[in-house]
């Protein structure tokens, strides 16, 4: 899922230090600008359209978001549930493992709030 050519020196890192080190492995889990707030909207909301995570998701491209559920699909973080009916109707929410994340997020948002420089108030 990963994007980057396979003998680059930034992906032979990347896949060094997620191997060995705890931080690394979740940071390259759950990182970037579009995961975590996926996983924060499922996690406080539940069940969510893609359609509503659109909505919510303010700036991101269609092609993104797709990706970007792709590979929380991926890694086991959500389930996408698909309806049978006409019009099709896809759900998507945490597993599992994506909703072991919660305490990780909130401390995340926890620590954010606290240090936000006052510029951005």
């Amino acid at each position: 899922m990963n994007p980057r050519k396979e003998n680059s020196t930034n992906h032979i890192n990347e896949l060094y230090w997620k191997d060995r080190c705890g931080i690394a492995f979740t940071l390259a889990t759950i990182g970037g600008r579009w995961k975590i707030n996926i996983l924060s909207y499922l996690l406080n909301e539940g069940k969510l359209r893609y359609s509503e995570l659109r909505k919510r998701l303010v700036g991101i491209s269609e092609r993104m978001l797709i990706a970007k559920l792709k590979e929380l699909e991926h890694d086991k973080l959500i389930n996408r549930i698909v309806y049978q009916q006409v019009p099709p109707k896809v759900e998507y929410e945490l597993t599992e493992l994506g909703r072991s994340l919660e305490e990780i997020l909130n401390l995340m948002d926890k620590w954010g709030e606290d240090n936000l420089p006052e510029s951005m108030l």
